[in-house]
């Protein structure tokens, strides 16, 4: 019978370098947390909406401060990721991509992409205002 000390021990984060791939996941994650987080101010926006001019016009100034817009920019981006963080696990669903390479070349895509979508998405906003 072997004592609690001879056991070796599990693999931890502090084991590990952190990885593209594992901060990737992560990431995923909390922007899905993100994600559901700016839901509720897509709800309040809604149903201020729908309670009367006042109500809308106090929840609108929020949404038109800069903290507002700080937050909106993050919420698209955290919607951004995640849809093309989600397309890239599709890929991964069907088979392809788990070659080292492919892996970090589409994790690399995904940044990439997040950033022209958000951006792209914020001009073509701030345009059509």
């Amino acid at each position: 019978m072997t004592t609690r000390s001879e056991r070796p021990l599990s693999p931890h984060l502090q084991v590990y370098r952190p990885q593209l791939t594992s901060a990737l996941s992560i990431f995923h994650r909390i922007t899905g947390v993100f994600l559901a987080l700016g839901t509720l101010l897509l709800t309040a926006w809604l149903v201020a909406a729908a309670s009367g001019p006042h109500a809308f016009a106090a929840v609108q100034g929020f949404i038109g401060s800069i903290l507002g817009y700080l937050l909106l920019l993050g919420w698209s981006a955290a919607l951004f990721y995640h849809l093309a963080n989600g397309i890239r696990h599709l890929f991964w669903d069907a088979g392809y991509g788990f070659e080292l390479v492919n892996a970090y070349r589409s994790g690399y895509a995904v940044l990439a992409a997040t950033a022209v979508l958000t951006l792209a998405a914020w001009v073509a906003g701030l345009i059509l205002q």
